[in-house]
């Protein structure tokens, strides 16, 4: 039984890593989902209260780095307030057209056409864009070093 509980931990982990490309995949609960199986179905009471404090505090980071890091972009670099709110509904459309790319290309046409329908120029425009895909791209770096930090901590955990 315990192969089972091991391929459902692997596959939470992997499932994360998925949020990564397809914003729509639930990333944190997943992460969540494998360190509760491990705790509840194979080794109750085993990972410690290091552990269980690093995903929290992880999780929190998570959720905080795609609002804040989008955000604080988009602020600092004048973009209009429809590209903030139809930046991040992009980089979901973006996810279903021509996966990986259209997690890059929707977005930054998406925006480009926002911000000229603002009465941008098109270097302003194009500029917006481009911040808005750095924005994501950051965030997206931001999610894989934390997602990779809490499962190595997990495996660390488990074998010490």
């Amino acid at each position: 039984m315990n192969i089972v509980w091991w391929v459902l931990i692997v596959a939470s982990f992997v499932g994360a890593y998925a949020a990564l490309i397809f914003p729509i995949v639930p990333g944190v609960p997943l992460l969540w989902a494998g360190a509760l199986i491990y705790q509840l179905a194979i080794n109750p009471g085993e990972l410690s209260w290091f552990f269980w404090t690093i995903l929290v505090l992880a999780s929190v980071m998570l959720f905080v780095s795609d609002f804040v890091a989008n955000r604080v972009f988009l602020d600092k670099s004048g973009s209009s307030e429809w590209s903030k709110r139809i930046g991040p509904l992009a980089v979901l459309a973006g996810a279903f057209v021509i996966p990986p790319f259209g997690l890059i290309l929707v977005p930054f046409a998406v925006v480009f056409v926002t911000e000229i329908l603002h009465k941008k120029d098109h270097h302003e425009a194009f500029r917006l864009a481009g911040i808005t895909v750095v924005s994501f791209l950051t965030s997206t770096a931001a999610k894989l070093i934390l997602q990779s930090f809490v499962i190595l901590i997990f495996i660390i955990d488990i074998l010490i």
